[in-house]
């Protein structure tokens, strides 16, 4: 997904309810692999083509709480952490241990991160240090002390994997040496968050400037912290190794302790999760909000980009993992299709049919084309043919068989626009009937929304008009009619925004 400058609207598109306990990390691996470790010492895999939980998971081996995960660079191991001070790395095909290491104090390890040429991994521990892994030997390199009297609770490698950059609980930033064997921190930076850094990551790019002796690369870094913000650092480096860190951006509006931040992998992009109960998502070089996420009900923990940005996993205190889709308001309508409803049916002089001359079969054949032929034998059993459709009502549609109301409308609405333009074979269009953008408008009432909400189904509604459903004793989705697991509504403030500056331009 490249840089817009639109708002993404976020649309629920699966739960994961499994875990029984906090939800304390997310990640994707580049094939599209979900890890989500929880509070319940379980790691656990999915794939996110339909969600269904690998043969390889759960993954079992941790004693205490599962604080972290992350992916290899090629996917293939998955490494987690625990306050059992044990970090684990598995394989992911098979679910097997492919190595355990502890820091030498066994206290608990807090992060972990792979370095991006897949040679190394860090961990981070409450005992004040970092410590530098070899993959391939399974040994440990070196080890790095704070010696801030502070837990390491956020640590990250550069895109060249030359720098380590580590965050305390105390605030503190330090950079370490991760190739030519320095012990001691290169730089540090204290206070970047007032109470604690709670997390950090590299953007993926690298600027490049003065080749040679006096060359120098720069790189992005994102910072999370206590005092309820995201910072944007420039960290430069010279090939002496002197460093400097410079505060690039600040942004703000999270309304309590940002947990957890991450870039998209093509840079572009930062997801932050905060204790607020949101997912935001901002424009990495302006630090624009783009978006916010709404639908946990207790503190969100961590959040992941997948490798095309097109999904948003957060993972929270409330037990679940959400998977979002994002979108762009160009996208929505963009690639909204309405349904074909004119039937592609001509008579003998090559002219299209009214609607009021289809035969049955006619009827049966345009169920078809608006991909709802599960109702085909049932109107055709029951010869409704043209002009019987064009009389069809909510009622007629019931006796029918056809149970979701989300089917009837659609039924109705395509009887409309056919009726409107029987002669003409319509083109796809991006918007409803009277113009509006199809996502504004509720799929109840078929009205633009004023105050959107999420439903279980993952369908946005109109507040009263689901809700009027609801406070009806029906317990099914009124798209799918398949059982809502919750009533619980979620405000989709993003698509209330986009609509509100749809209807500002005069356009609605």
């Amino acid at each position: 997904m490249s840089r817009s400058n639109q708002h993404f609207v976020a649309s629920l598109i699966h739960t994961i309810a499994t875990h029984t306990s906090d939800v304390n990390s997310v990640a994707f691996s580049p094939d599209g692999t979900l890890a989500t470790a929880s509070g319940d010492k379980t790691v656990r895999l999915w794939d996110t083509a339909d969600f269904s939980e690998l043969t390889a998971s759960p993954l079992v081996g941790h004693s205490y709480y599962v604080h972290c995960c992350t992916f290899s660079p090629f996917g293939t191991i998955l490494a987690t952490c625990s306050t059992d001070g044990k970090l684990i790395l598995w394989d992911v095909k098979s679910g097997s241990k492919v190595a355990t290491f502890q820091h030498s104090s066994k206290q608990s390890i807090r992060v972990c991160r792979f370095s991006p040429d897949s040679n190394y991994i860090v961990s981070g521990s409450d005992d004040e240090t970092l410590a530098l892994w070899d993959i391939t030997t399974k040994t440990l390199v070196r080890s790095y002390n704070t010696c801030n009297d502070a837990s390491v609770v956020a640590c990250a490698f550069t895109p060249d994997s030359t720098f380590i950059v580590s965050g305390s609980s105390i605030g503190d930033l330090r950079v370490w040496d991760a190739k030519y064997g320095h012990g001691k921190a290169l730089s540090y930076t204290l206070d970047c968050h007032d109470l604690g850094v709670t997390s950090c990551d590299f953007s993926p790019h690298i600027k490049v400037k003065d080749h040679g002796i006096s060359g120098c690369v720069t790189y992005e870094l994102a910072t999370s912290g206590q005092d309820n913000l995201v910072k944007i650092w420039e960290m430069t480096a010279d090939l002496s190794c002197a460093l400097v860190l410079k505060q690039k951006l600040t942004l703000k509006g999270h309304e309590g302790t940002v947990n957890f931040c991450c870039f998209s992998s093509n840079g572009s992009f930062i997801a932050s999760a905060s204790i607020d109960k949101t997912v935001r998502v901002w424009d990495s070089s302006t630090g624009q909000q783009l978006c916010e996420v709404e639908g946990h009900t207790r503190y969100v923990t961590s959040c992941a980009f997948s490798n095309d940005s097109r999904l948003l996993a957060s993972g929270s205190n409330d037990k679940l993992v959400m998977i979002w889709k994002l979108t762009t308001q160009e996208d929505c309508i963009d690639n909204y299709k309405e349904p074909q409803c004119a039937l592609k049916t001509k008579d003998a002089n090559g002219v299209h049919k009214p609607m009021d001359s289809w035969s049955a079969e006619e009827v049966g054949d345009w169920l078809g084309q608006i991909d709802l032929g599960q109702y085909r034998d049932n109107f055709v059993s029951n010869a409704i043919d043209g002009t019987e459709l064009c009389n069809m009502n909510d009622k007629m549609l019931i006796d029918l068989g056809v149970a979701a109301m989300g089917h009837r409308n659609k039924i109705i609405r395509c009887i409309k626009t056919a009726q409107n333009k029987p002669t003409v074979s319509r083109s796809v269009s991006n918007l409803s009937d009277n113009g509006i953008p199809d996502e504004y408008l509720c799929p109840i009432t078929r009205e633009v929304m004023k105050d959107p909400v999420m439903a279980e189904d993952g369908y946005t509604y109109e507040r009263s008009a689901i809700q009027g459903w609801i406070d009806k004793g029906k317990d099914t989705s009124p798209m799918t009619s398949i059982p809502l697991k919750t009533k619980q509504l979620i405000p989709n403030r993003s698509l209330k925004m986009l609509i509100q500056n749809y209807l500002d331009s005069g356009k609605g």
